[in-house]
């Protein structure tokens, strides 16, 4: 199994922004830490981070064929992005929203997802970890279907 790893606008810059809000980690601590638990579960990933839209797009376009699902940190394109809901939309792939911290719990902005509606689930609030357990829930999900 592939699963694709998609970190959206600014996430670059995990480690050095809001460490009281996303944490110590670098955007490069938590990719090794999700491949470190691929290879335990004995699946691949591929991890992508843009700070454009476009981009992003582009790459869901050219790699979810090849996949069996995504785990997606949309940053701030989460709120608005009709056109990278659509692309996921398009895939038809088992989509797990990441977000480091609890989106439900800062701004009231920041509360409305619009990727939500289309993804098997969302994990917001528990840091890195966010994504270790996207990483295990679509596993799990796509073991117990075959």
């Amino acid at each position: 199994m592939k699963f694709l790893i998609i970190h959206g606008p600014n996430l670059n810059m995990l480690g050095k922004r809001e460490k009281i809000i996303y944490g110590e980690k670098t955007l490069a601590e938590i990719n090794s830490l999700l491949k470190k638990q691929a290879e335990e579960l004995e699946v691949e990933i591929i991890s992508f981070q843009s700070n454009s839209e476009g981009a992003i797009i582009d790459f869901i376009q050219e790699q979810s064929p090849k996949a069996d699902g995504m785990i997606i940190n949309p940053g701030a394109l989460t709120h608005y992005s009709f056109c990278l809901r659509d692309a996921l939309l398009d895939t038809k792939l088992p989509i797990v929203e990441v977000h480091l911290s609890n989106i439900y719990a800062r701004e009231e902005w920041r509360a409305k997802s619009v990727i939500a509606p289309i993804a098997k689930g969302q994990i917001s609030g528990l840091g890195w970890r966010s994504y270790v357990f996207a990483l295990q829930a679509l596993v799990s999900e796509l073991r117990d279907k075959t």
